[in-house]
């Protein structure tokens, strides 16, 4: 069985301008995209399927306003667990990723152990998530909040580099 390092092939110049129009158009169509990088459709449409292939596009999202389905609220959660363990790390990520209005978890180094990204609709309901659901994660010892007044910036774009 060859590595997926042996079948993956040096991403091109090309390659880079469809991930960077493809970050922030994942709409478009590949007749369009072809045109603006310099190919026709099929040769387009091929490199695409390509870095599907090789995992380098995981996937398409439409991107939603949280504001409109009851998840205006923001929130950045510092978890310190009890003890520090493979295990007890795993009984945490597996009740963690259940969560709905955990956007993100991210074992972290520093002074706690994970931070979660949440949205919810208003404080009352971060009360309840902190209060009734964070705090009893398995071996959860504290948390610190983080309420977001303002978003400045949000995306899910990577720097893409010649």
């Amino acid at each position: 069985m060859r590595s997926q390092r042996q079948t993956r092939r040096e991403m091109d110049r090309t390659d880079r301008a469809i991930l960077r129009i493809l970050q922030t158009e994942g709409r478009i169509s590949f007749t369009e995209l072809g045109e603006r990088v310099g190919l026709s459709t099929t040769p387009c449409t091929e490199r695409v399927r390509r870095l599907e292939r090789e995992g380098i596009i995981t996937g398409y999202y439409a991107r939603l306003a949280p504001e409109h389905l009851k998840a205006g609220l923001l929130v950045f959660v510092e978890i310190s667990l009890a003890y520090k363990s493979g295990d007890i790390f795993e009984e945490f990520r597996r009740a963690a990723v259940k969560l709905p209005q955990v956007m993100e978890c991210h074992l972290v180094s520093g002074d706690f152990d994970y931070l979660l990204k949440a949205r919810i609709s208003e404080m009352a309901s971060y009360r309840k998530l902190l209060g009734n659901i964070l705090l009893k994660l398995p071996h959860v010892r504290e948390s610190k909040s983080y309420i977001v007044m303002e978003e400045v910036k949000e995306t899910l774009a990577l720097p893409i580099t010649d």
